[in-house]
């Protein structure tokens, strides 16, 4: 069962992808758009998440806001070293596709944990099954629509957007195939969990949508990113 409605998630994750390639003559929205959409994710779906599955304090403060400063500062890392490496070269540090690929990859293994998330639930019951699907099935349109605006926002070729976005589609079919043969300990899943908030919150806050108001700033690309968040918002009261 669980493997059949990660199939519904695969679909949504193209829609989300498609629906980012059919915007591209407005970019400053979708830029604007996924921004809220990364933002409400991280604030309103994956840390309460986390705090609530990691549990453990380390001195004095929960496991999971730990690792989440640790995967923002990872990200900065990530992009600063990449970005001077490419200025080495004599290019821009504008535009470093390896970063929009790894911002992709860290999507994908999201979307990865959805599908064995989507499978642990249904191993409780079928009512816990069918509300985390609710879940995963709408959020994932915003996991394609992301998958796809990242990776081309540093440069990549539509190809490589495309093979990242398709790889975001297969996975939660993959997570949750794999929860036939195993089952992810709640405290990791919620570390994890944790660790992708504070990555994703960087791309969001130090990416996204300072990308979306540099060339076009305007009242409508503040409207989409409030969209954006109030959409998560919608979806997270839905499942609950």
């Amino acid at each position: 069962m669980a493997v059949f409605v990660a199939l519904g998630a695969f679909l949504m994750t193209l829609a989300g992808g498609w629906v980012a390639q059919r915007v591209s003559d407005r970019r400053h929205l979708v830029l604007g758009f996924a921004g809220g959409l990364m933002l409400g994710v991280v604030g309103l779906d994956l840390l309460p998440e986390a705090i609530e599955a990691a549990g453990e304090h380390v001195f004095g403060v929960p496991a999971a806001l730990l690792l989440f400063v640790g995967g923002f500062l990872t990200a900065h890392v990530v992009e600063r070293s990449l970005a001077v490496r490419q200025a080495a070269h004599g290019a821009s540090e504008e535009r470093v596709p390896q970063v929009g690929l790894t911002a992709a990859a860290a999507l994908v293994g999201h979307s990865l944990m959805d599908g064995i998330a989507l499978g642990a639930a249904f191993q409780i019951g079928g009512g816990i099954g069918a509300a985390v699907a609710l879940a995963v099935i709408t959020h994932d349109f915003a996991d394609g629509f992301n998958t796809y605006t990242i990776t081309s926002l540093y440069g990549n070729a539509r190809r490589k957007a495309l093979v990242m976005l398709y790889a975001d589609a297969l996975a939660p079919i993959l997570g949750a195939a794999t929860t036939l043969l195993f089952t992810l300990p709640e405290e990791l899943l919620g570390c994890y969990l944790g660790f992708f908030g504070g990555a994703l919150l960087y791309l969001a806050a130090a990416e996204i949508l300072p990308e979306a108001h540099h060339v076009h700033p305007a009242r409508s690309t503040l409207l989409c990113t409030v969209a954006g968040v109030g959409f998560i918002w919608l979806v997270v009261g839905i499942a609950d």
